[in-house]
């Protein structure tokens, strides 16, 4: 074979080598760009599905991690609104017990406060006492309400022995209490009358026969102010004046000595026991002598209803009715003497070695705002709370009664009621629509 057919022959053979291990090459190529391409779609998968598996216990562990996050920021938002109740419970339970101490205060004072004492915690008491009575907006007409209950009080059902055993007044056991009033009166028995004309315009069950405690010293005083005796004389407390029936106390002691003067007017202005049995003792025909003639008074003034047996009012069979008592503090009224002596806001006495200084029962004497012309409180379980006033409002003189309250402050309160009810209400009703208290009784 020629040189030249030789070289062409062995470039042809070594072209087509050069070919073939290109071709072989790229194969490879391709097949490894396959096989990586498969292995990374794998690995993908694998890692996809890696991370779906550890999702939702990564969901888990977040929610795990909220939530004690929650519950840690929950318990700190409630333990500091905890504290801010607590400190707020802390701050209203010192207002709550500053605010007692102030009402606690205020009750002890008032009884025993005098006129110039008016400035200090009594006067929170009455403006408590005013602010009751602001709501009442009665028309003025004639108000009668007597309950079906009242003929039982003239049977003399309710005795000592029952009141005792239920803590509870006569009033309460007759059922008097739940006689409605458009006033809404504490007290089950209450009657107001001009003094002058004798025209009632409130009575509630005011023929009701019931105890009237300490209202009795009214008629001792009486007896013995127009009995005329020496108010200058001495008389001394002994053991005889000491109370056995109540166990009452007295700051007048045994063998204390004081003029009948003063004796009078503690009785009426400090509603002193030992001082009203001292004014019965000493008179000059002695104590029996004294309550014949307490009763002997009350039949000559027309009280066909009251009945004494001592003069302190300490038993509870000292009983009167409403319209026998208003009777009682007209004929009281024409005595200046009483007057004067019960409606002293304090008075002071020599017992012993000290000076002893006594207040009103009655605070409303020290209130600016009432003309009270005389007055008398009294109390004892089967009596309940009462009251007799004369004062002067809306142009009238009115005499007053309030028997059987419940609560200490409430007497006072239904004789605002009833003062407001006076001043705001419409003008006078037509005297043809009244009856009076000398009126003959049904």
């Amino acid at each position: 074979m020629p040189t030249k057919y030789k070289l062409r022959w062995l470039i042809s053979v070594m072209v087509s080598a050069f070919l073939a291990a290109t071709a072989v090459s790229a194969e490879a190529t391709t097949r490894k760009s396959s096989d990586d391409t498969r292995t990374s779609a794998k690995a993908g998968k694998s890692k996809a599905a890696a991370r779906s598996a550890r999702a939702p216990k990564a969901a888990k562990s977040s929610t795990k991690v909220s939530s004690k996050a929650s519950g840690k920021a929950s318990a700190k938002a409630a333990a500091r609104a905890g504290s801010k109740a607590k400190a707020s419970a802390r701050a209203a339970g010192r207002l709550s017990a500053k605010a007692a101490r102030s009402a606690r205060q205020a009750k002890t004072a008032l009884p025993a406060n005098s006129g110039r004492a008016m400035a200090d915690a009594p006067r929170a008491r009455q403006g408590m006492v005013s602010a009751v009575a602001s709501d009442v907006r009665v028309p003025m007409h004639p108000v009668r309400i007597e309950s079906p209950a009242v003929a039982a009080t003239r049977a003399q059902i309710a005795s000592p022995a029952a009141s005792a055993a239920t803590g509870a007044s006569f009033g309460q056991i007759y059922g008097l209490h739940h006689t409605p009033d458009p006033l809404e009166l504490r007290s089950s028995v209450a009657l107001v009358v001009d003094q002058d004309t004798n025209e009632v315009l409130l009575a509630k069950n005011s023929e009701a026969v019931l105890p009237i405690a300490s209202l009795t010293k009214l008629m001792t005083a009486m007896v013995v102010v127009e009995a005329r005796l020496n108010l200058d004389e001495l008389i001394t407390i002994t053991q005889d004046d000491v109370d056995t029936e109540k166990n009452s106390s007295s700051r007048l002691s045994v063998g204390a000595t004081l003029t009948r003067g003063e004796a009078l007017h503690l009785a009426l202005m400090a509603s002193e026991n030992r001082a009203a049995h001292a004014l019965g003792r000493t008179f000059p025909t002695g104590l029996g002598a004294f309550v014949n003639l307490m009763n002997q008074k009350a039949r000559q003034l027309g009280m066909v209803d009251s009945h004494y047996v001592e003069p302190t009012g300490l038993s509870s069979r000292n009983q009167a009715s409403a319209r026998d008592l208003a009777t009682l503090v007209k004929a009281a009224y024409q005595q200046p003497l009483i007057r004067e002596l019960s409606t002293s806001p304090e008075y002071s006495v020599q017992v012993g070695r000290r000076q002893v200084r006594f207040g009103n029962t009655n605070s409303l004497v020290k209130n600016p705002v009432w003309d009270i012309g005389l007055q008398k409180t009294g109390y004892i379980v089967e009596a309940g709370r009462c009251l007799v006033m004369q004062a002067r409002m809306a142009g009238r003189k009115l005499i007053m009664v309030f028997l059987d309250s419940s609560g200490k402050y409430s007497r006072q309160a239904d004789a605002e009621r009833v003062r407001r009810w006076i001043e705001t209400a419409a003008p006078r009703h037509s005297p043809s629509a009244a009856w009076h208290l000398d009126a003959p009784r049904s």
